[in-house]
């Protein structure tokens, strides 16, 4: 038995690249920089040395996800290997190795990733209206006021529950 998975976290290196097959499949190829930390022989110091690994989407999921990426962004992929060898039209073999991607977690929304942030925002969070101009050119309203929300990280109480073992029907 053998098992090809793969978890990585990092930034994005390049913005997506959104591709369409001659059969409609659509394929979103971008690059992650993952962080390799060792320890240099001749100062002793730790450094960081990056690996730069290739990913690849397809399918309906491509289009979506490249609307939300971008060169910057702090992201936490989940998929498979895939090795891929070809011959140039010279000649030369060249292969690679890239990540055939399942899952796709945004660990920075793109208002942290413009102002230089980290930070964790999950997919769908409803960001807090900004005062905007109307398309016309007419007055700016005032964005409404935001309600008070636990911040990320608050530890919250869950609430009291009365149940026992023999209440679960398994």
């Amino acid at each position: 038995m053998s098992i090809n998975r793969v978890n990585i976290s990092g930034n994005l290196t390049r913005d997506p690249e959104l591709r369409v097959t001659g059969g409609g499949t659509q394929i979103l190829s971008f690059g992650v920089a993952v962080n390799d930390r060792r320890r240099n022989q001749q100062t002793g110091e730790w450094e960081d040395y990056p690996n730069f690994v290739d990913c690849v989407v397809f399918g309906a999921r491509a289009e979506p996800l490249s609307r939300f990426l971008s060169k910057g962004s702090k992201v936490a992929v989940e998929g498979k290997l895939r090795y891929s060898s070809w011959e140039t039209k010279d000649g030369q073999r060249r292969s690679k190795l890239e990540v055939v991607v399942d899952e796709v977690e945004f660990l920075s929304s793109r208002n942290q990733q413009a102002a230089g942030g980290q930070g964790y925002q999950q997919y769908g969070q409803a960001q807090q209206p900004q005062a905007a101009a109307p398309a016309y050119g007419g007055p700016v309203a005032a964005a409404p006021q935001p309600q008070a929300q636990p911040a990320y990280g608050a530890v919250q109480t869950p609430p009291s529950a009365d149940v026992y073992d023999e209440d679960i029907p398994f």
